[in-house]
């Protein structure tokens, strides 16, 4: 009997407390605490321990029979009694304490459920969480996923924070933060725990792939994130001795692709592009390609060498001229193609020689630039034999009167201007037959030193070819994911670049729109980071189902965040600006409430290489002096 009224005392000692106040306003979520007057101190003590005192971020219980809802402290506020009624010692005792909270969820078979199933009824009595009833909360991970610790309570000192494997990488995840506050950090703490726990696994190297794409060399030392990775490395910097991706002829026959890269108008050079690719694989299915075009070359010659107009057959001979090879005479000096050509004026007709080619067509044969077709060799840069068919088909079309030169050669001096910077990086080969991955599961693509203009094209055709690959391989039900990883991802996500035509940025951002609208059902995830959310498309950021949240303080950036996710309470979403380094919100669907964590740290070795320079160790003399 003493022993059950042991048990009785303590938990009423416990009760009285934990106990903080009761409800006495219900508005939906909203619900109003008044806090007992004797729990007005920071701290209580319990079993010689201090508890810190309820306070804006905190939880609590509000209890309702046998159902503990659990509600988060939003704002706080004191009332003070209007009318005397002679009961008040102080003064002090006429203020009440207000507390504003909103509803998280519930605990039931002490396992917190997130949502709403109960609403608290007035004079319900509310308590501080025991440590139980706190660490039940902040379970976040299942019992058939896998648990991965990434930091622990930023608020609250030795609660650690676990995600689940599923709930996190199975799906897209958004890290966003101002430069300095920690989100390359975390980017680089969340692969290196998943791969720390996984690389082992014969089933996780088999199936899993991931894809980083770095702008600015953050992550290509040897030992970031982890060694076991391969690294390509692409420069626009020097000609000779780049690594380069392989893509086959059909990944790039696209008319889409070739239009953004000519900037290409809708009406009159995207359908002239067109032409152009299906007059490529026309030749390119042939039992002779070389043989076909030389011959389709030929009669170009002779057509132009047949008209009587003078300004357009010279123009056409010059676009000749780009496709055919140099020619030289014997002392190596060379020698313009049409030099043995004439034009007659009076009879508006071209003469070989005195002889009238229109009048003999047949002796157009003994021209130079006839023969010299003979010598026409396909080039090797993929765009530059591209560039050769569009020459040939403008000749075509202004022949036919189906274009006119002055609509369509923008379009062409375009596409040159960007054939030399994708030589430097690409690779094109007639069928792709080299492993993209090298027999690794983690591969990192560095842009560091490559052009704007590349830094744009690669990820957005690496991603659509893996993206189009895996859509394939779902078809088949296989059991293989990709995750495709973009840190800084504003170089490429932003709808407000001023750099780029409008056509460019719509494909651009449709891809990746696409991907993160359809990726999740055929297995391909897609993880950003970026300092400026504000410039992501708010469809991309709005399609994240996961956010690690860093300090961000400009306004437009904070703004964004609050239009797009809605996963974050009051609380949380003040926070932002305030935030210190390497603490951050988390929220989204790995998290079933918004929590702010200190990011655990990493070995430095794995850190990426992106540390603000100490400049005084760097200017005194006196600092450092062994680093001289």
């Amino acid at each position: 009997m003493s022993k059950k009224t042991g048990v009785t005392e303590q938990t009423l000692l416990k009760d009285s407390i934990f106990r903080i106040g009761k409800v006495f306003s219900v508005e939906g979520r909203v619900i109003k605490v008044s806090v007992d007057k004797q729990k007005n101190a920071s701290h209580l003590l319990y079993k010689g321990e201090l508890l810190k005192n309820v306070s804006v971020g905190s939880n609590l219980k509000i209890v309702k029979g046998f159902i503990a809802i659990i509600a988060k402290v939003e704002s706080e506020q004191i009332r003070e009694d209007q009318i005397f009624n002679g009961k008040y010692s102080k003064a002090e005792n006429k203020i009440h304490r207000i507390l504003v909270v909103k509803l998280l969820g519930y605990i039931e078979n002490n396992k917190f459920i997130g949502g709403i199933n109960e609403l608290p009824l007035i004079d319900n009595e509310c308590y501080l969480l025991d440590k139980e009833e706190a660490q039940s909360i902040h379970n976040f991970v299942p019992e058939e996923d896998v648990p991965l610790e990434l930091g622990t309570l930023a608020l609250e000192t030795g609660q650690t924070i676990n995600l689940g494997v599923n709930a996190l990488f199975a799906s897209h995840i958004g890290i966003f933060g101002n430069t300095g506050s920690g989100k390359s950090y975390t980017l680089a703490k969340l692969y290196r725990t998943l791969f720390t726990r996984f690389e082992s696994e014969k089933k996780f190297r088999k199936n899993a792939k991931f894809l980083l794409f770095d702008f600015n060399g953050e992550y290509n030392d040897d030992d970031a994130i982890i060694e076991e990775k391969h690294v390509i490395n692409l420069s626009t910097k020097t000609q000779e001795g780049n690594e380069k991706l392989e893509f086959s002829e059909a990944d790039l026959l696209d008319v889409e692709l070739f239009s953004i890269m000519a900037s290409a108008t809708e009406k009159t050079q995207r359908p002239f592009l067109a032409r152009t690719l299906n007059f490529y694989k026309t030749v390119s299915r042939s039992d002779d390609a070389l043989r076909f075009f030389k011959n389709m070359l030929r009669k170009r010659v002779v057509d132009i060498l047949k008209m009587s107009d003078k300004v357009r057959a010279l123009l056409l001979l010059d676009y000749l001229k780009e496709i055919l090879p140099k020619s030289y005479d014997d002392n190596g000096i060379e020698r313009d193609l049409t030099d043995d050509l004439d034009f007659h004026n009076k009879s508006a007709e071209f003469m070989l020689d005195g002889v009238f080619l229109r009048s003999y067509p047949n002796e157009i044969e003994n021209t130079l630039i006839y023969r010299h077709v003979d010598s026409y060799e396909f080039r090797d840069n993929f765009i530059s034999k591209i560039i050769d068919f569009l020459y040939l088909q403008l000749i075509y079309d202004v022949i036919s009167n189906r274009a006119q030169n002055e609509h369509i050669a923008p379009a062409i001096n375009k596409l040159k201007s960007f054939q030399k910077d994708i030589g430097k990086v690409i690779r094109v080969v007639k069928d792709e037959t080299s492993d993209f991955w090298n027999d690794k599961f983690f591969t990192i693509i560095n842009l560091n030193n490559a052009n704007l203009n590349i830094k744009k094209l690669v990820p957005l055709l690496v991603s659509y070819k893996l993206y189009s690959e895996h859509k394939k391989k779902k078809i088949k039900q296989t059991n293989s994911s990709l995750n495709i990883i973009i840190d800084e991802a504003h170089n490429i996500l932003s709808y407000a670049s001023q750099r780029e035509s409008e056509t460019w940025k719509d494909y651009r951002l449709e891809t990746f729109e696409e991907i993160i609208k359809e990726g999740r059902k055929f297995g391909v995830f897609l993880t950003i980071a970026s300092q400026r959310p504000s410039d992501i498309s708010s469809t991309i950021i709005s399609q994240l189902h996961n956010y690690f949240l860093h300090r961000l303080i400009n306004s437009k950036d904070i703004n964004a965040i609050e239009k797009t996710v809605s996963y974050l309470d009051k609380v949380s979403f003040e926070a932002l600006p305030v935030l210190a380094t390497g603490t951050c919100v988390v929220a989204g669907l790995a998290a079933q409430i918004p929590v702010i964590i200190k990011v655990n740290q990493i070995a430095k070795k794995h850190e990426p290489n992106n540390k603000t320079i100490d400049l005084v160790s760097k200017w005194s003399d006196n600092i450092n002096d062994n680093e001289q």
